[in-house]
């Protein structure tokens, strides 16, 4: 920060670290994303670039060979890049918006028209770099307040914050749940007055933003406040669809809101106790989170009152599954194999508390293993989540049948191997052996071996395999 101050006292102009870094530095968190802000006196646009062009060249070049820069003139802005530090240079600005875009009207301003603009008050605090007045807060809002208080309220007028940029509503909601902060009500009732201008905004930026919230420590707290407010049914219909309990003589079924939003609390803890966190954000866990908010995602659709029975949601894990790609195309969430990792895990959720709550075979455990491959640890670990009951009694009966039953993957998987196996006879050494061309009757052989193995019919072994075939073909009259 020192060097950046030194640069712009070269050039004699003031700059300030604004924004999250501010923000982070009180909370004691490590951010490696730096706003600077610089404020110089006026230069015609079409004579020279401008002030925070000037600065990120100068810092990059005293930085060395191994800092990127990246200008973009047409918004007179700069980045530069130092390992896994970037550093944003823009002019002081101050911005107006059109009703029907979030997209603002530039023009050049004070430090106090920067501050202005901001989303919130924790994020309109800026520090000087300068060497005269270096490390003084400027705290126009009592931001620093608001971080002590845990609060998140808009610099000015909620009503225009949120009008002008609707994207703000979900970003007040992100950091609530981020920081485990409180929306004031303030905030909170302007986000229910202008919840339906989120339509003009990009399903690409709802999805960061709901992406950011699913990494959270408690990602629940993110979705009720989406709920509470009015969001949720605008960008997200199907789950607000899971709200709500239904009575039919006396019987009701579980709400599967909360209890969808208790299982990817769940997940998330879980995954903290695998360590899987680092600096608040989890490795590789996101779409196991994604698979917890969507396991659920096919009851409404399946729910069905039966008199000598009760409540029932047969098949809601293939019915959900069978949601996944359109609710990922509508969210705008990758359509590739992580999109296809979700849906195997909503369709397989239910496989193992089958088993729990069934006799534990080898041989469900076998084709258990064989279908999740290497994502039997994710499925375990969303089955272990998914067990929610009041009645601590119920719930301890699962955990103990959970574990019985891992213990016998573990025991299964280091005999068998039977974890993303490939037969061990293939099709071209069958058509070998019996002369034949490519057809059904391969198919059949192949298969057979598979069930003859998950089944412990025969031991995963290439010759146990041969010797199975064989019998197979000779009561086929092939032999």
């Amino acid at each position: 920060m020192e060097l950046v101050g030194a640069e712009a006292d070269k050039l004699g102009i003031e700059c300030y670290v604004v924004g999250g870094w501010v923000r982070d530095l009180f909370l004691h968190r490590d951010s490696k994303d730096i706003d600077v802000v610089v404020v110089g006196p006026p230069i015609e646009q079409g004579e020279a670039p401008r002030w925070g062009i000037l600065l990120a060249q100068a810092v990059a070049g005293r930085l060395g060979k191994h800092a990127h820069l990246s200008i973009f003139k047409t918004y007179g802005t700069a980045q530069v890049k130092k390992g896994d530090t970037e550093l944003e240079f823009v002019g002081a600005r101050k911005e107006s918006y059109r009703h029907d875009s979030r997209n603002p009207i530039v023009e050049d301003g004070t430090l106090e028209e920067d501050q202005n603009r901001r989303d919130f008050t924790i994020n309109a605090m800026a520090i000087c770099l300068n060497k005269n007045r270096y490390g003084e807060l400027l705290d126009p809002f009592d931001g620093v307040y608001d971080l002590e208080n845990c609060i998140i309220q808009t610099p000015l007028d909620p009503d225009i914050t949120f009008s002008d940029d609707p994207l703000r509503m979900m970003r007040a909601i992100r950091f609530a749940t981020q920081l485990g902060f409180n929306l004031t009500g303030e905030c909170f009732d302007a986000i229910v007055r202008n919840r339906e201008r989120i339509h003009i905004i990009t399903r690409e930026r709802i999805a960061d933003e709901l992406n950011k919230i699913m990494l959270s420590r408690r990602p629940s707290e993110g979705w009720l406040l989406l709920d509470k407010t009015g969001l949720l049914p605008l960008i997200f219909p199907e789950l607000s669809a899971l709200k709500g309990v239904e009575t039919v003589n006396g019987r009701a079924h579980k709400d599967i809101f909360y209890h969808t939003l208790k299982v990817l609390d769940n997940v998330a803890e879980l995954q903290r106790k695998n360590e899987k966190i680092v600096n608040d954000q989890i490795v590789n866990g996101l779409w196991l989170r994604w698979a917890a908010l969507l396991h659920d995602i096919g009851k409404p659709k399946s729910k069905k009152y039966e008199p000598k029975v009760g409540w029932t949601f047969y098949n809601h894990n293939y019915i959900g599954a069978k949601m996944v790609p359109r609710i990922f195309k509508a969210l705008k969430l990758p359509q590739n194999e992580k999109m296809d990792y979700v849906q195997k895990m909503v369709d397989l959720h239910m496989r193992p508390i089958n088993l729990i709550e069934e006799t534990v075979t080898d041989s469900a455990v076998r084709r258990l293993l064989f279908e999740a491959g290497d994502d039997i640890n994710d499925l375990m670990l969303l089955c272990n989540a998914d067990i929610t009951s009041r009645n601590q009694d119920k719930v301890k009966r699962f955990h103990d049948n959970y574990e019985l039953v891992v213990r016998k993957m573990v025991e299964l998987e280091e005999r068998d191997r039977i974890r993303n196996f490939q037969p061990p006879v293939m099709g071209d050494e069958i058509m070998a052996m019996f002369g034949l061309e490519p057809c059904a009757l391969v198919g059949e052989l192949k298969s057979a071996v598979k069930d003859a193995i998950l089944d412990g019919i025969i031991p995963n072994d290439h010759d146990a395999a041969v010797t199975y075939i064989r019998q197979l073909a000779k009561e086929k009259g092939l032999e």
